[in-house]
């Protein structure tokens, strides 16, 4: 696994939109505090640009973030919001520039697609992460948006949380994949789906319905994501919506439903997700995961 090299003060973070449309002014905050934090910022034509549902044509979207992949200048890209729209164009990006010169790819939720892809293909650690809204309002302030400086920085992730009771107790480990569950299940049969044998998986979701939660566990079970899993991180699913003759339980009974008989850790709860509780996290590098009857613990393995 490749490491791209950590971030010094002086070196530059591309910032784009390679799926959904974000208005400029909500990148603002971001821009200041990663200015703060002693980075100069390189701001692409998708950021504030528009085209229906996304930040530019797919044309567009391609052009601005291959330029940044292309630029040995910049040393990060931080996706500036998801949404959708990366696997539009996730085969029409050249990666040879940036298998010669690796650099952070930041973001998580449809950016699952970059994480899975580059992954699978390039062996090279990117990073599921804050993206600049959640820099807004005190956001900024907020350990989550703390945790991105020191991943960005080298500092090796250390990170506990309350144990919950469908938590299975053990340690793993293993390098540590993963992101959003509709985009997991979304790119299952293609070039960029995830390959898990001996991983230690995290998942999260927004918005969904609870059968769609139902539906895709069961996806990723037939596909065998689960099957030779070293440990399991189920993450926040928040803004669950259900249907007019109610699903009949909530939506951890529903994924607890669907892993409570595999024979490996599992934690409940971990803060990653599309709320304010989202630690950044280091897709590839290798990781420890303790789950006790105490705490859970996930840590770096330097």
């Amino acid at each position: 696994m490749i490491i791209p090299p950590y971030l010094k003060k002086g070196d530059t973070i591309g910032i784009v939109c390679p799926s959904g449309y974000m208005p400029a002014e909500n990148a603002i905050t971001c821009i200041k505090t990663l200015e703060t934090w002693g980075y100069k910022v390189q701001v692409g034509n998708t950021v504030g640009n528009q085209f229906n549902y996304f930040g530019g044509t797919d044309k567009q979207r391609i052009q601005d973030l291959q330029k940044m992949l292309n630029d040995s200048s910049i040393k990060a890209i931080l996706c500036a919001r998801g949404g959708y729209g990366l696997s539009r164009i996730i085969d029409q990006l050249d990666f040879q520039k940036f298998k010669k010169n690796p650099k952070w790819i930041i973001g998580f939720s449809d950016v699952t697609v970059l994480h899975a892809h580059i992954f699978q293909h390039y062996q090279i650690a990117t990073l599921h992460a804050p993206m600049a809204g959640a820099f807004n309002g005190d956001g900024f302030k907020n350990k989550y948006i703390g945790s991105l400086k020191d991943a960005l920085s080298g500092v090796a992730s250390n990170y506990e949380c309350a144990t919950h009771s469908f938590n299975k107790a053990g340690h793993a480990e293993g390098d540590l994949i993963g992101g959003n569950l509709s985009i997991i299940a979304h790119l299952i049969g293609t070039y960029s789906s995830y390959k898990t044998r001996h991983k230690i998986l995290f998942l999260e979701d927004v918005g969904e319905y609870l059968y769609n939660i139902d539906r895709m566990m069961i996806q990723l079970k037939r596909a065998e994501l689960f099957k030779h899993l070293k440990g399991l991180i189920i993450g926040g699913f928040s803004e669950m919506k259900d249907t007019t003759i109610p699903f009949g339980t909530d939506v951890y009974n529903i994924i607890n439903d669907h892993v409570k008989d595999l024979k490996i850790p599992i934690c409940f709860g971990f803060p990653v997700s599309h709320d304010t509780e989202n630690l950044s996290l280091k897709i590839g590098v290798q990781h420890e995961l303790i789950v006790a009857d105490k705490n859970v613990q996930l840590k770096e393995v330097k």
